[in-house]
């Protein structure tokens, strides 16, 4: 049965019509999007595959996301009005986050961390630059590639720090292989980024490690 052939209550445009985007489930959010279906698939069929797929909206966020989209039923017009509503969500938050004073919970930043981190098809390392109330001054992507202690240099990340006038950071970085259980390497990164820091009186308050809809914070295992 096409979507046009249901109850108007129960068609999603005009359900959103009627009660409310926040009456809609994310499929049916993706389905007004999606707007037609294909041979036996509706665009709520399409928009519920395409969820269980991508792990729901946030893994069409970033590179990975793209490929998720690439499947019958949406082309190239579709694709690229599902990433523009996805990147207007994105920074409507990241907007949100930066005007308040959130940094000093850990729950606030992995929001954030994963907002900006999830999805990417590479490894980077990003500083989060905060002054005395724990407020945003400047967000840095410092690094790139497959991250280890010859590549992450505490060096730079200090020079970052004395730039912005920092009085804390917190560092974070993804792993594209979707895992977030940080290793040694991090562990290891995490303390001479410390220690290197701490030289110039600037805080290290976390590191966290992105990956497939979770952020690890190492300060909340006590390696900070």
């Amino acid at each position: 049965m096409k979507i046009q052939d249901w109850p108007l209550g129960e068609r999603p445009r005009e359900k959103l019509l009627q009660q409310g985007a926040q009456a809609l489930s994310d499929a049916e959010l993706l389905a007004i999007f999606i707007r037609t279906g294909v041979r036996g698939q509706t665009a709520l069929d399409i928009a519920r595959q395409l969820l269980q797929e991508a792990g729901g909206l946030q893994g069409l966020l970033g590179e990975k996301g793209r490929r998720y989209l690439q499947r019958p039923g949406i082309g190239p017009a579709k694709s690229a009005q599902i990433q523009a509503a996805l990147e207007m969500s994105r920074r409507t938050l990241e907007q949100q986050l930066r005007r308040q004073d959130v940094f000093t919970s850990a729950a606030a930043t992995r929001r954030y961390l994963l907002n900006r981190l999830s999805g990417l098809g590479r490894e980077v390392f990003v500083c989060l630059f905060l002054d005395n109330r724990h407020r945003l001054l400047a967000f840095e992507e410092l690094f790139q590639g497959t991250l280890t202690n010859s590549s992450v240099h505490p060096r730079e990340v200090v020079r970052r720090a004395l730039h912005w006038n920092a009085a804390a950071v917190i560092v974070g970085h993804n792993h594209p292989s979707g895992v977030a259980e940080p290793s040694q390497a991090d562990v290891q990164i995490t303390r001479q980024l410390a220690q290197a820091l701490e030289l110039v009186e600037t805080r290290l308050l976390d590191h966290f490690i992105v990956g497939e809809g979770e952020a690890v914070s190492l300060a909340e295992r006590g390696l900070v």
